[in-house]
């Protein structure tokens, strides 16, 4: 078949409706384009000599399209599917029966048609903004125009997510959400743009004093949130805290709101604005009377919109900013919802260029998923200065504050709070809830042994239970510590120490729920199962620490010096260290606790189980 042919009878196919008129003609003939099978466009003619021309194909595809190109002017539509209705974008048509359908300002109230099974939009010459699909990877935040079964970046399979960016007359620039918060930024700045340049090191740091420069935090609670901050709050820093719901992020952030506040290094107080996309205000206020906070500059405001509040916190100029929470804010012209891919991104970015340019610290709240990550794109806590979690078992009244992330100081610092009527309140001596209560009228108790861990810089004394039972059906269970490292030191006490374990059932627990991760409470474990196996109660008083190698040596663990220091300062009379350690704790002095040093796990068996 010839090509002619082929346009031939392309073009009646498309045509056909018109060799049939009825008595009321329509005007408005769909063209489907081969190029692009879901855009559609209606062409207005003004003439209908086509109804009237030679049937033959060759003559209908070459007469009749010249004829309407010459005598009929075309005018491109735009269909409104709210109205119905099609609004011509081109200049006026013709006389005929179609003008009698047409309105006074060229608008042609007709029926749409659809072909090809899909609705699509019609395009006219005033182009409006569109939307263009993008993928976002939510484990790194990569960006594809189209989906893949895996990230390209990070070759995780599953995590690309579908949104839409609006662009600005025909896609040539992305908003985004710096463009956006420009203007409200700029109001802050206390110089122009044009005169930012780069500084050498020493002039940025000349006159500093890096002591003075952090925003303190005062009292036993802001002492234990600046140890984990790493000294303090920095000017002009993001922050980014998540935790489960109900843990008590919203406690947390009001009470460091109400001390920033108070101002007690400025000797006046200073304002703190909280604004919230969840409570009211006077819901915060119902909370804040709880908690017995009374700080007359500490401001709420409840919104949503980045831009108003950025708008209405500028003539309060205040110290600190704090949301809750990101995954409710949103701006105006970023596509998506409140807590979409990019809603947040470009909202955490706002608030980033807001802190950096006007040295104000900014903390945000973070919703978190099933799995306990923050949810929301994972650039989100590459944007942000500091990431804290807040974490806590759901029948425990004791929380953690953890450090994954921070630029200003040690990500190892942990600080213990315990919540109350009154609020978060710190914990002087973490080990207190992490000892449990001598039930028995006697001094000892058999199968439990204390171990010395630590957390960052904090010390823990966490207590391990053994249970050894003869002819059960349960050959080993394990709660709080790795079944490997269990499975080791139990083969270690059979082969190097003697031990007939074989034929017993060994339960093993850590006390308060806690995973005991490294390997300094080695020592305790063992001397747990030893003293449930020989039925030989520990005396109290008596602390372990130490790593066991295969052939049941002690070996020494990072900073023992500071752990025994802790087991001295909370009144024990021993501690079991290795050999190898004993001569670099002589040099200190540790009040009447006695150091006992063993070279293996015989040594330790002959020391402390003896009558």
């Amino acid at each position: 078949m010839q090509a002619s042919e082929m346009r031939a009878l392309r073009t009646l196919y498309t045509h056909k409706h018109l060799l049939h008129p009825t008595s009321n003609p329509r005007s408005l003939a769909f063209f489907k384009p081969l190029q692009n099978p879901h855009f559609y466009r209606g062409v207005h003619s003004t003439s209908h000599r086509l109804l009237s021309q030679e049937s033959s194909l060759a003559s209908l595809s070459s007469s009749s399209e010249s004829e309407a190109s010459d005598s009929a002017p075309t005018v491109d539509n735009i269909y409104d599917p709210s109205a119905r209705w099609v609004r011509s974008s081109g200049g006026e048509a013709g006389s005929g029966p179609e003008s009698e359908a047409r309105s006074g300002n060229g608008e042609i109230y007709e029926e749409r048609r659809y072909f090809g099974g899909g609705r699509s939009s019609y395009a006219g010459s005033n182009k409006k903004g569109k939307k263009r699909g993008c993928w976002v990877c939510s484990n790194c935040g990569y960006t594809d125009g189209q989906w893949w079964g895996s990230c390209r970046s990070c070759r995780s399979a599953g995590t690309m997510k579908q949104f839409t960016v609006e662009e600005n007359n025909g896609g040539s620039e992305k908003v985004r959400g710096f463009e956006l918060s420009e203007n409200v930024v700029r109001t802050w700045l206390p110089q122009r743009a044009g005169e930012v340049r780069p500084l050498r090191l020493t002039d940025v740091n000349k006159g500093l004093n890096q002591l003075e420069w952090r925003i303190p935090l005062y009292g036993p609670f802001g002492e234990e949130v600046s140890t984990v901050l790493g000294g303090g709050l920095v000017p002009g820093s993001l922050i980014l805290v998540g935790g489960d719901p109900g843990v008590g992020k919203s406690t947390l952030l009001l009470q460091m709101a109400a001390m920033i506040a108070e101002g007690h290094d400025l000797g006046r107080s200073a304002p703190v604005v909280y604004v919230s996309g969840e409570e009211s205000v006077e819901q915060i206020g119902s909370r804040a009377d709880r908690l017995s906070i009374g700080t007359e500059e500490l401001y709420l405001y409840s919104s949503t919109d980045i831009e108003d509040i950025l708008e209405k916190i500028q003539a309060l100029s205040p110290r600190a900013l704090i949301v809750d929470s990101i995954q409710t804010v949103y701006l105006k012209g970023v596509a998506g919802s409140a807590g979409g891919l990019s809603q947040v991104k470009e909202c955490t970015s706002a608030l980033l260029r807001f802190a950096k340019k006007t040295n104000i610290p900014v903390l945000l709240i973070g919703h978190v998923t099933k799995s306990g990550e923050i949810a929301g794109p994972r650039v989100l806590e590459h944007i942000v200065d500091v990431v804290l979690y807040l974490e806590g078992e759901k029948h425990s009244t004791h929380r953690l504050l953890r450090s994954v992330k921070n630029r200003f100081g040690s990500t190892d610092e942990l600080g213990v709070f315990e919540m109350s009527q009154s609020g978060l309140e710190a914990v002087l001596n973490p080990s207190e809830i992490l000892l449990s209560e001598e039930h028995s009228e006697s001094e000892v108790m058999a199968g439990l042994a204390v171990a010395v861990v630590m957390d960052g810089s904090r010390t823990f004394l966490l207590e391990i239970q053994a249970l050894c039972l003869s002819s059960s059906t349960v050959s080993r269970q394990v709660n709080g510590i790795q079944g490997s490292r269990a499975d080791m030191i139990i083969s270690v006490l059979v082969k190097q120490a003697g031990l007939k374990l074989q034929e017993n059932a060994i339960f093993l627990n850590v006390v308060s729920g806690v995973t005991l991760t490294e390997t300094s409470g080695d020592l305790a474990i063992a001397a747990a199962i030893c003293s449930s196996f020989l039925e030989f109660p520990i005396p109290s008083g008596i602390a372990f620490i130490g790593e066991i190698g295969l052939g049941g040596e002690l070996r020494v663990v990072p900073r023992i010096e500071k752990r025994v220091h802790t087991v001295a300062k909370l009144g024990y009379k021993m501690c079991i260290v290795p050999r190898s350690a004993e001569k670099a704790l002589s040099s200190s002095s540790f009040g009447d606790m006695a150091i006992v040093g063993c070279r293996n796990l015989k040594e330790v068996i002959n020391t402390v189980f003896t009558t």
